[in-house]
């Protein structure tokens, strides 16, 4: 008699870790446009068998890249503990500009706010505010100009993230060129004056 649940637990498990899998490949691949529908669909599973595991959206995506996301808190925390506060946010850029090429999904989640998901949400705080301080760090090094603001991440985000549909197959190397470009042109060394920063926030549309 006990063998009847423990099936239904594995079938639901089962259930979920297909939902997880394709929602993962499909977000990396066409972002988060794609429908709960749509993503029922290609998992083999009715609509409600989703609903059931992820009530909302903002669910499915929070556990899609709750990995990456704490990859990412993980490496801003490596990079604060560098010694050399420009070598760290050098790597920073680089390695969030190589994420966002692989995965077309990622930068959207990233700047994406999701406050009922409470986990997600600190992790994303917990992000920001380290690259805020690596920003400080960097500046009073005199390694960073002094003008260079948290809301040029944006910025780096628009210009790297528009590489996925513009360079098709060749965006990995081309968000590599890039983000080489834009670090040389944020050293303090090289600052010239610039137009005021833009303001713009951080859930501003990144492709």
């Amino acid at each position: 008699m006990p063998e009847k649940p423990t099936r239904l637990r594995t079938d639901a498990a089962h259930n979920r870790a297909q939902i997880l899998d394709v929602a993962k490949r499909t977000f990396e691949t066409e972002g988060l446009d794609v429908s709960m529908s749509e993503l029922a669909r290609r998992a083999g599973l009715g609509v409600a068998t989703v609903y059931r595991h992820f009530p909302t959206k903002a669910d499915l995506v929070a556990d899609a890249f709750a990995e990456p996301m704490a990859e990412c808190a993980g490496m801003l925390d490596e990079a604060l503990a560098d010694p050399d506060p420009w070598r760290g946010f050098c790597r920073v850029i680089e390695e969030v500009c190589a994420m966002q090429a692989r995965n077309h999904g990622f930068s959207a989640a990233i700047v994406t706010a999701l406050p009922e998901q409470v986990r997600f949400a600190e992790l994303r705080d917990q992000a920001l505010r380290a690259f805020t301080e690596l920003i400080r760090r960097a500046q009073d090094a005199g390694a960073l100009r002094a003008d260079f603001a948290v809301s040029d991440l944006s910025l780096i985000l628009l210009a790297n993230g528009g590489l996925r549909s513009g360079a098709g197959a060749a965006a990995p190397a081309a968000s590599r060129r890039l983000a080489g470009y834009l670090l040389q042109s944020f050293r303090a060394e090289a600052a010239t004056p610039l137009p005021p920063p833009a303001e713009l926030p951080l859930d501003v549309s990144v492709l």
